[in-house]
């Protein structure tokens, strides 16, 4: 009988990751955890202390810190799959899972399948001649060496692509290898994990290969299971069940989705919402049930697509979230920089992406040029992203695979700030004070077209206390408001005095914060 290695990859909750655990071991399995090194050390210690009376659960020794599209997201995989290989010498199976992901069938449904397909469940597609990628670089994920994370560090992430192209810096993908593509949930039999095993202590050229090439985790696995595994053997498809909305977001089961669920042909589904606690519980106890029968019936990505075409509220099925679910989530935190001098608001907030991993976006409510990802078109006009404020926010935190997101805004967006504050989700504002000399000042009326080349002197003598006065009233009703979480630095104030307010906004270390308050030029013009 099939015993299953569920290889579980978590950065945040870990009540819910010592619920998931203990869930999916009751039936005999076994788990191999790596939570994300970047999260804090009491929630591993939680997690460790927890299950440290559950013998067939292990948790990575060696853990790395994960971004979105990195090798670091391979690695950690890596880490809990070589741990699990060593702690559970039984298992059969090995099934990658994610936090948010929990099963539609009962256990003894699970093993009896696994036992009746022998085989190994990756997409696994040709990398360049399938369109499996709809947007966004192609072959530049391979044939350029990325070093920098596209979305924490745009600049960097492009500027080194475009060098390397400039000097022709390509390269080209080993020789022997098809590369292959598709999504990074999984379920790998143990012989051929074995194999791959063996195969990366034989080539260390593919791993260095793979090292620096962009989102490995779509063609990592399914590129060497390939190499490795007689076509016959391999299903190319997901035994996890995932649907993504008309935006290219991947779409959230709530409540209402049970009888969804149930009836695909999956034995997983992602994602599950962390507010759908009566779902999760119909579905843990699923799980541990026997004598079910299913009725598949597999309709679930043709309703959706059916119901969403229409903009129909279902009453079966969930609302799209922006009719609904208008909540960026209870467990999301936004950062708010508010300040005048856009520039200035912009280098603090890169120097804090480069110093962590939370991602960053501009003035995405005031200038029609922020690089923002493709969202399906919200994201294209200034008045679309404002109308859909919410919706445009909430995908953000989706499409970065986060709960931390740090944006900018003008001060003049008071409506907007009070919208976010009033929402459940954590929402916290830090206010730049800049010094504005009149020099800068006639540039802002210039670029607003409050002035131009030919505007007579006394006009302009006449309209810098204006302005002056209106940036100093933007000030003034943010700080009236009294929003809670309300940070505040200056540009009149020494590094160590902003240190203090900066460490408490971005909930960062204090050393850290002084070293991004006293960075070089921060405040210049």
């Amino acid at each position: 009988m099939a015993q299953i290695a569920f290889i579980l990859l978590c950065h945040k909750d870990p009540t819910a990751v010592i619920q998931q655990a203990r869930r999916l071991t009751r039936a005999g399995d076994h788990m191999a955890i790596h939570y994300d090194a970047s999260a804090p050390k009491a929630d591993f210690e939680k997690i460790s202390a927890a299950l440290a009376d559950l013998p067939n659960v292990v948790l990575a020794k060696k853990r790395v810190q994960c971004g979105w599209g990195e090798w670091s997201l391979v690695q950690a995989t890596l880490n809990a799959v070589e741990a699990a290989v060593d702690a559970f010498p039984n298992a059969t199976h090995f099934y990658m899972l994610s936090g948010d992901c929990m099963p539609i069938k009962s256990a003894e449904y699970v093993h009896r399948y696994l036992d009746d397909n022998d085989a190994d469940f990756i997409e696994t597609y040709d990398f360049f001649e399938s369109d499996w990628i709809k947007t966004g670089i192609k072959k530049e994920r391979l044939i350029y060496r990325h070093f920098f994370n596209e979305r924490t560090s745009k600049t960097l992430f492009y500027g080194s692509m475009e060098l390397q192209k400039r000097l022709g810096l390509t390269r080209s993908v080993p020789p022997d290898i098809q590369m292959m593509i598709g999504s990074q949930w999984w379920c790998l039999r143990r012989q051929t994990i074995e194999a791959i095993l063996a195969f990366l202590h034989r080539r260390r050229d593919v791993l260095r290969f793979f090292r620096t090439t962009w989102i490995p985790d779509e063609t990592f696995f399914q590129t060497l299971v390939s190499h490795l595994v007689p076509k016959t053997e391999i299903r190319s498809r997901s035994l996890t069940f995932l649907m993504f909305s008309d935006y290219g977001m991947p779409v959230t089961f709530y409540n209402d989705h049970y009888d969804l669920l149930l009836s695909q042909d999956y034995l997983f589904a992602r994602k599950i919402s962390p507010e759908a606690a009566k779902l999760k519980q119909r579905l843990g106890q699923l799980y541990a049930a026997t004598g079910v029968s299913f009725q598949i019936s597999n309709e679930g990505l043709k309703l959706y697509k059916f119901l969403t075409e229409r903009g129909r509220i279902g009453q079966r099925f969930a609302a799209r979230f922006w009719e609904k679910e208008s909540t960026l989530g209870r467990e999301r935190e936004l950062m708010i920089v508010a300040c005048k001098k856009w520039h200035v608001a912009k280098r603090l907030v890169d120097r804090l992406g480069a110093a962590s991993n939370v991602p960053v976006v501009h003035y995405l409510f005031d200038e029609e040029a922020t690089d923002l990802p493709d969202l399906g078109g919200i994201q294209k006009t200034l008045e679309k992203r404002t109308r859909h404020r919410r919706a445009l926010i909430r995908m953000l935190f989706d499409y970065y695979d986060t709960d931390r997101l740090v944006i900018c805004m003008d001060p003049d967006n008071l409506d907007l700030v009070r919208d976010f504050y009033s929402d459940r989700s954590l929402t916290r504002l830090l206010e730049i004070e800049c010094v504005f000399t009149d020099e800068y000042l006639l540039g802002h009326a210039r670029r607003v077209g409050l002035a131009g080349d030919q505007t007579p002197q006394e006009t302009i003598d006449t309209l810098l206390p204006t302005i002056r006065n209106d940036v100093i009233h933007e000030s003034d009703r943010l700080r009236d408001e009294n929003f809670p979480e309300f940070y505040r630095i200056r540009q009149t104030a020494e590094p160590n005095q902003n240190a203090e307010p900066l460490a408490s906004f971005f909930s960062i270390a204090l050393d850290k914060s002084h070293q991004i308050a006293a960075s070089e030029h921060l405040f210049s013009d």
